[in-house]
């Protein structure tokens, strides 16, 4: 059973929220950032070097000292500012006409630890030295990390009385993407209690987008646990730096969209002997110039040499069975990228990129038609139903296999690890 708890929320005063809320730190390379980032974006705190000219390495200790000086000016400056009590919040993404609604709370490390919180995905040591860094510096999560929970009857219902009877705190819609954000606070004590006592019963959270965060978060949660009791002091588990910011959405809430991958060449192959190579394992079908996306688990697109073309692959090529095996990443990684094109590793090497499906696929083509890249490879979404079963069962996901949409909007609330 998981442990969450309501928390001191730093947010920016309604009037500013639209203003001080970014995209995510990993969503925007520094040059995107510099360009998107307003006068009071938390741009500025969670990619620092964007206040350089040039821009500077993100991981110097210039760009990680930017990032706490700016913390400490937009408190100064009332652009964030903390609540008086503890709350929990009611955190509504809204695209392309569907609303899923999540719960902001701060998640105990201990769970984490205890395989409470599960993955699905490896984390990189340097990614998460980085973002520990950060935590570290600024004594709090910046950043949110995206949660999934088993869905609750009642747990609908408390958020969706407050969502009925509230005015939202804020509610706009973020420019470029035009998703929309609404944020409700929650003070009814009575409500907050109920909330942390759901969740009591509640046997697991799931990591949906955010492993680094994650991880990050609770070694920080640990290294001030061990700190205080080598210096003599008491620990009870519940100080606030046991905890992290997460918002946590019922899982029958959550669409995962499609993660495809865009390969820089052939390995010694033509176009026509790739084809040639795939009808073993696969139903080739050309499908002509027109962008083609699959229809179907186990049916992937390739755009190679100007044509679209639809693989299906054959029977017997993959294992239903197998929370692992059944994936199209996995089919896609052992029998294309790994047998024809010799990528062993999707982790580390360079001639294999990732583009979430949200950029669309017609993207797909623009990579590949500019000559940066030789093929492409489109594939069916990931379900949260696999998900959940590979964390349960505890596997890995290949990389870069889930893209979850919209993503959560930075800075509209920050958790403090001071008490």
């Amino acid at each position: 059973m998981v442990k969450i708890k309501p928390f001191k929320g730093i947010r920016p005063p309604a009037p500013l929220a639209k203003e001080v809320a970014s995209r995510p730190y990993d969503v925007l390379n520094s040059a995107e950032a510099k360009a998107e980032a307003g006068e009071k974006s938390l741009l500025h705190i969670i990619k620092p070097e964007i206040d350089f000219d040039p821009i500077i390495d993100e991981h110097s200790a210039e760009a990680y000292d930017r990032a706490v000086a700016n913390f400490k000016r937009w408190k100064s400056n009332g652009w964030l500012v903390q609540d008086n009590e503890e709350h929990y919040y009611v955190y509504a993404q809204t695209m392309g006409g569907r609303t899923q609604y999540g719960l902001v709370a701060a998640c105990h490390f201990q769970d984490y630890a205890d395989g409470k919180i599960k993955k699905h995905e490896l984390t990189r040591p340097d990614k998460e030295e980085d973002r520990m860094i950060h935590v570290r510096n600024q004594n709090a999560n910046i950043e949110p990390v995206f949660f999934a929970y088993p869905a609750d009857r009642e747990m609908d219902a408390l958020i969706r009385h407050v969502v009925e009877s509230q005015t939202p705190e804020y509610d706009f819609t973020a420019d470029g993407d035009g998703f929309g954000h609404k944020f409700w606070v929650i003070d009814h004590p009575d409500t907050i209690a109920r909330i942390t006592e759901i969740f009591s019963k509640i046997p697991a959270l799931y990591v949906a987008d955010g492993h680094h965060r994650t991880a990050a978060a609770a070694r920080v949660g640990a290294e001030k646990k061990e700190a205080l009791l080598r210096s003599g002091g008491t620990y009870t588990g519940n100080e606030e730096f046991n905890y992290f910011l997460a918002v946590i959405f019922p899982d029958d809430q959550l669409r995962i969209i499609d993660y495809n991958r865009v390969v820089k060449d052939l390995n010694g192959l033509t176009p026509a002997r790739l084809v040639a190579a795939l009808e073993k394992d696969f139903v080739v079908t050309p499908k002509g110039t027109a962008v083609h996306k699959p229809a179907r688990l186990h049916d992937f697109s390739m755009y190679l040499a100007g044509q679209w073309y639809d693989l299906q692959a054959r029977p017997g090529t993959y294992d239903d069975n197998d929370p692992i095996g059944v994936l199209d990443v996995t089919i896609l990684s052992n029998l294309v990228l790994d047998k024809l094109l010799g990528i062993k590793d999707l982790r580390t090497d360079k001639r294999i990129d990732f583009v979430g499906g949200i950029r669309g696929l017609q993207e797909l083509a623009d990579r590949v038609d500019s000559g940066e890249m030789a093929v492409a490879f489109a594939l069916y979404p990931v379900s949260m139903k696999q998900l959940i079963d590979i964390a349960d069962t505890g596997n890995i996901m290949p990389p870069k296999t889930t893209w979850f949409e919209p993503k959560l909007r930075s800075g509209l609330v920050i958790h403090s690890l001071d008490e």
